[in-house]
């Protein structure tokens, strides 16, 4: 096996902040959506299949059909920036990067990348070896931990790590969907919508699903998902009745978590319910799922059933509130290593 450096020999005492997110095509083109979705789908901790059934399944079938189907749909949300995962990703590091540089000066480094395209993970990781590092934290943008999230950042990380002869200590941030500031920043944007549109009859919760089997295997994701929006709820001083928890984006025919917010705003529409504002705690950044899938299709979905009035409240993305609770728990996180610049 041939070895990479890695880190440099005098050791220097800074730290590294590696921000990771999903990932997104280059381009809302077949070509770009085909080269994503080809990494993404092959990554075994997204789908838990035979590798020779599954490889068959993926190239002779999905990437010949999805790619233009999902390219239409990316060409409704891209915007001058690109990707709007891209660039709020991207501003999201620049403000931790500003915002923890001005408490410990030039000992921290944040940098991002994505877990599938581009920047890659092992093209950041070099980035941070650069600017010689000694100590790396990862801040996956999942709040909630996933095997299919979470975990495989985890796996490309030390992949990437196993190449090299001289390591960086490594922490992992596995989750903060419990974290104080992270739920406070929730409640605040939803208060914030209140105070500017009309509170709607129900609120609706809405996760990134995943397959049941993969909780019913030990995943502990669903519980995270229910104690983020249960503690929102609290927050917002709603009853049982004004809010619903439900998930997204189900893909293949396997039994995924239930209730899917699909059918969950269909049955609403046909109860009576005129009304309803649906917020997406899962995502750190709207994206695909969020400005299309949500804002667009289930919009539709909750309309053709009777209803009437639909809101979609934005993710927290650049916020301040989100970039000083993520600086936070980074520092939590990565107590005894930071240093603090005096005022």
């Amino acid at each position: 096996m041939h070895y990479q450096r890695g880190l440099p020999l005098k050791a220097t005492g800074r730290t590294g902040v590696l921000v990771v997110n999903l990932g997104t095509p280059d381009a809302p083109t077949g070509a770009a959506v085909r080269r994503y979705l080809a990494e993404f789908l092959h990554d075994p901790r997204v789908v838990e299949l035979s590798r020779w059934l599954w490889c068959l399944i993926l190239h002779g079938i999905i990437l010949r059909t999805r790619p233009r189907r999902s390219a239409a749909a990316y060409q409704k949300i891209w915007n001058h920036d690109g990707s709007p995962l891209m660039s709020l990703s991207q501003q999201i590091a620049r403000q931790l990067d500003a915002r923890l540089r001005q408490r410990h000066g030039e000992s921290i480094r944040v940098t991002l990348a994505m877990r599938y395209g581009q920047p890659s993970i092992q093209s950041a990781l070099s980035g941070l070896a650069a600017e010689s590092v000694d100590q790396i934290v990862v801040l996956p943008l999942y709040p909630q931990f996933s095997c299919s999230t979470t975990a495989s950042v985890y796996d490309a990380v030390t992949r990437v790590l196993r190449n090299w002869r001289n390591l960086p200590a490594l922490h992992l941030i596995r989750s903060y969907h419990s974290d104080k500031g992270y739920l406070d920043a929730l409640a605040a944007s939803v208060r914030e919508h209140w105070a500017n549109h009309p509170k709607a009859e129900k609120l609706v919760i809405s996760f990134h699903g995943t397959p049941q089997r993969y909780a019913d295997q030990g995943d502990p994701y669903r519980l995270q998902c229910e104690a983020s929006a249960t503690a929102l709820a609290r927050r917002l001083e709603l009853d049982p009745h004004e809010w619903v928890l439900s998930f997204q984006s189900r893909f293949g025919r396997a039994p995924w978590l239930t209730p899917y917010t699909e059918q969950t705003l269909a049955l609403l529409a046909k109860e009576g319910v005129h009304s309803v504002d649906i917020i997406c705690p899962g995502f750190a950044v709207d994206c695909l799922e969020t400005l299309e899938e949500i804002a667009l299709e289930n919009s539709d979905i909750f309309c053709r059933a009777g209803g009437k009035h639909f809101t979609y409240i934005p993710c927290l993305n650049d916020r301040t509130d989100h970039i000083s609770a993520l600086a936070d728990i980074i520092e939590r996180e990565a107590k005894g290593w930071l240093t603090c610049v005096p005022d």
